[in-house]
């Protein structure tokens, strides 16, 4: 590494110990942010310059000379990452080198800025946020345009109703690039128009919303879409229709071989807002205002410095201990990135590194921790069980599969739950017509996991419900996940038509032929699961040894789906603790009922409302909510608790759609209770 020591400290207008920052991939971006950083109100120094290039990087330092930074160390990521003087570091290499460099420089203790798109997906992105929150450290997607003050003024404008309500929101970002080579028309390094800068068009829109509504962020909950996928397999234009909550829809255009007007136009029932140069940000970007009873109006925003501006913001959030900017949060950036999938999708575009038959790797790229390994591991939270004839400890928490959208997207999820000591996932054959086994199977091979994990198989849904079709579930199952055996099979559902002795006649063949290590039933009644291991025992066969049926705190007065079988009532409980059959409550939050969107009030959900509501049951909401005050937890966590501590063994599953919900979810493993919470809880005290 070639560097130089600094010989004199560096202060902020201030007095403070100005913040020493790092770049990481020292390219065209680089430059601009370099350029602009002088003018930091914070006093920003360039301490270091990384790259895979040592040619790139002196040349960066030395550029860096002209700029007023005399003392530039260059050399390799790893060593601006080790340099004492960094602080913050800018990351800005192409999309898909993003997710390494922030981990290593979240682990290295450093505050990051990252170029847009966070990561090429929403997999990655979560992924990537859960490590900052974890660190206590700020993370924060470069939109700088949402740090210049035309941005904060036009925002203001909406806030004020300066054109009346917000009705509709018009944005583009596109460009004509000459040639279709480099990284913008390369799919393995995420190239196209809708990851590159469509993110522009789409976090303005979103911001626009959160003004007018007064959300924190601003999701569409309806998105179609059109565009072109040129000859190299990027997309060179797209135009997308978004619709959000409360009716504010966006036009939002991208692209890399069409030049658009690059505006942005904000409409309202009293008028319009004009922005001719939203994204670029030039010396002196103006806002135009029409309305119908004011003569136009321009404001004009001169002389700022959007690079220095989000910089500043990075560094003042790591002084105040914050992991978010104000001007561009993670939950932000999450959503960002949840919408840029969806755009992709809804025109055909997915990269060959996030394809289901991809391998893809960790987050970090290192291998997978399996926690469950070390049970008894400092910073484990699970809690573990077993099940006779798995044959592997099995964690209490099981991981159902089918809030995953992508294999990116699972992967993230999966591999945050088997760090955190999980190792039970639940899978079934009707889920997503077969693709969310199929993608668990992946995961699974991708991670050379099988014989770390237990996989839960289900089939036989109805209509096809009786032992043929159980059969052939079961072979295209397995051929689904890539395996030659399930851990667990369970029957989805039963069909009382069909003499209990068939079922357990051919399951009780698989099982002998290896296919199967233990089976039972889901959405089954405890009576047809006597009448089935009674069979097995009059007739030499393996019994059904775990039941899966809706339980929890909150005691269900109608199942949400046809065919579905609760545990709640006082007769099933006592059954379960007489015969001590594991169950595998599915539901066991009641669908929502404890995160707080229940009141006697709201009968909005009507399924909510047909499974649940009752005085009892809100005495129960009360009481875990009283109690999770006394522990430091959500109700929620309380809910999962009371499943935890029954009187029999249970392995509740959750199907958690984010990282953040995971380790929501999770957080009941750390709640004790004793059989006398437990009984007050379900009102039996």
């Amino acid at each position: 590494m070639s560097a130089q020591t600094a010989t004199t400290s560096s202060t902020s207008p201030t007095g403070e110990q100005a913040p020493g920052w790092a770049v990481l991939g020292p390219g065209q971006i680089a430059r601009r942010f370099l350029s602009q950083l002088p003018a930091s109100d914070s006093g920003a120094v360039l301490a270091a310059a990384g790259s895979t290039s040592a040619e790139r990087a002196r040349a960066f330092a030395d550029e860096a000379v002209g700029h007023g930074f005399a003392d530039v160390a260059a050399g390799t990521h790893t060593d601006a990452l080790a340099d004492p003087r960094v602080d913050a570091v800018y990351v800005s290499t192409v999309h898909t080198g993003h997710a390494a460099l922030v981990l290593a420089a979240l682990e290295a203790g450093k505050a990051v800025l990252c170029e847009k798109p966070l990561a090429p997906n929403h997999g990655t992105a979560m992924a990537l946020a859960d490590a900052a929150r974890q660190a206590g450290l700020p993370l924060v997607e470069a939109y700088m345009y949402r740090f210049h003050p035309q941005t904060a003024a036009l925002l203001d404008l909406v806030r004020e109703g300066a054109v009346g309500e917000v009705t509709h929101v018009d944005a583009a970002f596109a460009f004509r690039a000459g040639e279709r080579t480099g990284r913008l028309f390369d799919v393995d390094t995420a190239g196209g128009g809708i990851l590159d800068v469509g993110g522009y068009p789409v976090t303005m829109a979103a911001a626009v919303v959160q003004a007018a509504t007064g959300v924190a962020v601003a999701e569409p909950t309806e998105l179609s879409a059109h565009g072109t996928l040129g000859p190299t397999g990027v997309d060179e234009w797209t135009v997308a229709q978004l619709t959000y909550r409360g009716g504010i829809t966006a036009s939002v255009r991208t692209g890399v071989r069409v030049q658009d007007d690059n505006a942005v136009t904000v409409h309202g029932s009293r008028g319009r807002i004009v922005l001719t140069d939203p994204w670029t940000l030039g010396d002196a970007p103006t806002i135009q205002v029409h309305t119908v009873d004011e003569d136009p109006r321009t404001l004009t925003f001169p002389g700022a410095h959007p690079y220095a501006l989000e910089a500043d913001a990075t560094t003042d959030a790591l002084r105040t201990g914050s992991v978010d900017a104000a001007q561009m949060t993670l939950d932000e950036s999450l959503a960002t990135a949840r919408t840029l999938d969806r755009w992709r999708a809804a025109i055909g575009l997915r990269y060959p590194f996030e394809a289901e038959t991809a391998d893809i790797p960790t987050v970090s790229g290192r291998p997978l921790t399996v926690a469950a390994h070390e049970p008894d591991r400092a910073g484990n939270p699970m809690r573990y069980g077993e099940v006779p004839g798995v044959g592997k400890q099995m964690s209490r928490l099981v991981m159902g599969v089918d809030n995953q959208p992508d294999l990116a997207h699972a992967s993230a999820i999966f591999d945050l739950f088997v760090e955190q000591g999980g190792n039970v996932f639940d899978t079934g054959y009707v889920y997503g017509g077969g693709v969310l086994e199929g993608r668990l199977g992946r995961w699974i091979q991708n991670r050379g996991v099988r014989e770390d994990v237990v996989v839960i198989t289900k089939g036989a849904h109805t209509p096809f419900c009786d032992p043929e079709s159980l059969t052939r579930q079961l072979l295209e199952s397995l051929d689904r996940q890539g395996t030659d055996y399930a851990d667990v099979y369970m029957m989805h559902r039963d069909n009382p038509d069909i003499p209990v002795g068939e079922f357990v006649d051919v399951l009780d063949e698989h099982r002998r032929a290896g296919r199967i290590r233990v089976y039972g039933g889901s959405n089954w009644t405890t009576a047809r699961f006597d009448e089935a291991n009674a069979w097995a025992r009059a007739n030499g066969k393996h019994g059904f040894e775990v039941l899966s049926n809706h339980f929890g705190l909150a005691e269900a007065y109608d199942v949400p789906w046809d065919g579905c079988v609760h545990a709640t009532d006082a007769a099933s409980k006592a059954w379960l603790e007489e015969r001590q059959v594991p169950l595998l409550p599915w539901s066991s939050q009641a669908r929502g009922f404890f995160t707080g969107r229940a009141t006697p009030e709201d009968t909005s959900d009507a399924e909510l409302v047909r499974c649940y509501y009752s005085d009892a049951n809100f005495e129960r909401l009360r009481r875990a909510t009283e109690l999770g005050e006394r522990f430091s937890v959500p109700a929620t966590a309380i809910a999962l608790a009371y499943v935890l501590h029954q009187p029999f063994p249970t392995f509740p599953l959750f199907g958690p759609r984010t990282i953040a919900e995971a380790r929501s979810s999770m957080t009941g493993l750390s709640v004790d209770l004793t059989p006398e919470q437990v009984a007050w809880l379900d009102l039996r005290d």
